[in-house]
């Protein structure tokens, strides 16, 4: 018997010599000896491209030193925020922006939200769902309650698509509420439909996102009594208790306040079953309130915001959503169809005087929706602009007395990927394969339509030779993994920038419904949460003082408490 296990050794032996000596076989080899593929670039023959002071061990000392400085001599005011500007950029991962930098020139530079001197991460989970949409997370971040996927501000108890349910009892009041009980002026500015999920999360109800016109709602609820039918979302903004109250609301989207068969100003439908009118319904509405005003495009827009004297101010500039910055320079339209840094600016000056300040909501939806396409040049472009107008925010209002918030919703599958030199097209070729020696993108997606740009004939065991690619063509998709009709979210943690009277709060790593707590807490607003403060003198600068951490953290549990009851009692 040994002898026989002898031979089977010694055959065994044998075999594992001459597996290993055929020509082009793969050697075995330790799996610890080589974890990761060669970093020595295969596809570019340039050198890297940097500072050549870089080289220099001084020059990074230097810059860390200064950055040590900058960081201790940071303050921590306990001043109260008259204003507040909230930035979210829709699917504006992390890697996102620092594709963006590259994209904007060189890897080391900052984004103008990055050099804020406090920043955090938040989760970005729904209660049912491990990766979220942009209306769970707009519900989080808007109004403090995490709550299912694809609703709006309806308590996780009640599940998407109900037509009936108890609206007091599982509705709940958010941000901009808060501030106009507090007697701020408030707007919602996007770039997307203003009744799309992030914007409608500011003042907005419903049990799924999609319910954007009443036909959307009679689709789902053909049965459901006409006097029980869940209100549309853009009926919301008109008639809605915090809707009807924003004294700025700019965006897209004409299509879901005009009756079918009624043109916009470009030529298109719109898509309501009731007949109504809402554009003109918003006007008969804010007549009898003050001086209010409808715009249709950009220079409707300047003239509106040169005058300041409007109370209320609509502005829809596209049937859906408002066209990317690139396809707007692409088609010349730039003298009609403003930008959201324009819309930005114009947003600021109607509300900058305001006597008890304002709170502005800004959505860079545009990130996203390219992201979903597997095409980042259109979103990098969008996240550029998207920088744009939160560096125009923090140099036109005063830090002193203006909280700056800049976040995202939740990430996307963009991998940014290789090892390209220094100084490399980021959206071009990152390096070659070393396995079917074909080329590959530095940026690329886990899924999507460019799935079918990837593979030859969908077969992936065989790619495509991307150096076919036209890299200047703004529509190109990139390559995808998983074919999918649209790209996916991601659920990893996105980041949290904060300036101004109370940022510091913003550090650490957080949930996303903490958010609005602690915009609420640094603007003084929110009275039923116990924290504001009333100051005898009628002009405190902003210096009412504010309670100690600890004192909020106390109240974030209570106010916690309070919402499990509320959310759970009809469980």
């Amino acid at each position: 018997m040994l002898r026989w296990t002898s031979v089977v050794l010694v055959l065994l032996t044998v075999v594992t010599i001459n597996v290993t000596a055929i020509p082009g076989a793969r050697k075995a080899t330790d799996p610890h000896d080589r974890q990761y593929p060669s970093p020595e670039p295969r596809a570019l023959g340039s050198d890297p491209v940097y500072d050549t002071l870089e080289e220099e061990s001084e020059y990074w000392r230097t810059s860390a030193q200064k950055s040590l400085e900058d960081h201790t001599a940071l303050p921590k005011t306990d001043r109260r925020a008259k204003n507040v500007v909230f930035f979210i950029g829709d699917g504006m991962s992390l890697t996102t922006v620092a594709a963006t930098r590259q994209y904007l020139g060189n890897e080391n530079m900052s984004l103008s939200f990055e050099q804020f001197p406090y920043f955090g991460l938040t989760k970005t989970y729904c209660v049912n769902r491990q990766v979220a949409d942009s209306a769970c997370t707009a519900t989080a971040y808007l109004s403090g309650v995490k709550i299912n996927y694809a609703m709006l501000n309806v308590a996780a108890s009640v599940k998407r698509t109900t037509c009936e349910y108890d609206h007091e009892a599982t509705e709940f009041k958010g941000l901009l509420q808060w501030a106009q009980d507090a007697g701020k002026a408030t707007g919602v500015v996007t770039n997307t439909r203003i009744t799309h999920a992030s914007p409608a999360g500011a003042y907005a109800s419903s049990a799924d996102r999609d319910w954007e016109d009443d036909s959307e709602v009679n689709a789902d609820c053909p049965t459901t009594p006409e006097e029980n039918k869940p209100k549309d979302i853009a009926t919301q903004l008109v008639y809605g208790s915090v809707g009807k109250n924003l004294n700025v609301v700019m965006g897209c989207g004409r299509r879901h306040f005009l009756p079918r068969g009624v043109p916009d100003e470009d030529g298109r439908n719109g898509t309501r079953s009731d007949g109504v009118n809402l554009i003109d319904a918003w006007k008969e509405v804010h007549s009898g309130m003050g001086t209010a005003q409808y715009v249709s495009d950009k220079a409707g827009l300047l003239e509106a915001a040169k005058t300041k004297k409007l109370d209320y101010l609509l502005g829809l500039f596209d049937s859906s959503h408002c066209l990317y910055n690139l396809e707007i320079d692409d088609q010349q339209l730039g003298d009609r169809k403003p930008k959201l840094t324009e819309m930005v600016d114009a947003a600021l000056s109607l509300l900058e005087d305001s006597e008890k300040g304002y709170v502005l909501f800004v959505e860079g939806g545009l990130i996203d929706t390219a992201h979903h396409s597997n095409r980042p040049r259109l979103s990098l472009e969008e996240t550029n602009e998207f920088h744009k107008a939160i560096d125009l925010a923090r140099k036109r209002t005063n830090v002193d007395d203006t909280l700056i918030v800049v976040s995202s919703d939740h990430s996307h599958t963009l991998m940014y990927n290789g090892y390209p030199t220094r100084g490399n097209d980021i959206l071009g070729i990152g390096d070659v394969s070393d396995v079917d020696h074909l080329p590959y993108t530095t940026l690329s997606y886990a899924n999507g339509e460019g799935f079918y740009q990837t593979y030859v004939d969908g077969n992936p065991a065989k790619r495509i030779d991307v150096s076919s690619y036209d890299f200047n063509n703004y529509r190109q998709r990139y390559l995808a993994t998983v074919p999918l009709s649209s790209e996916t979210h991601g659920g990893e943690d996105v980041g949290v920038y904060a300036s101004g009277p109370g940022a510091h709060l913003f550090s650490g790593s957080t949930e996303q419904n903490v958010i609005p707590m602690l915009i609420a807490y640094a603007a003084n607003i929110g009275e039923e949460f116990g924290w504001v403060t009333h100051d005898e003198h009628e002009d405190d600068n902003g210096d009412a003082s504010m309670v100690s951490v600890s004192h909020l953290l106390l109240m974030c549990l209570a106010l916690v408490g309070t919402f499990a009851r509320q959310l759970y009692r009809e469980a």
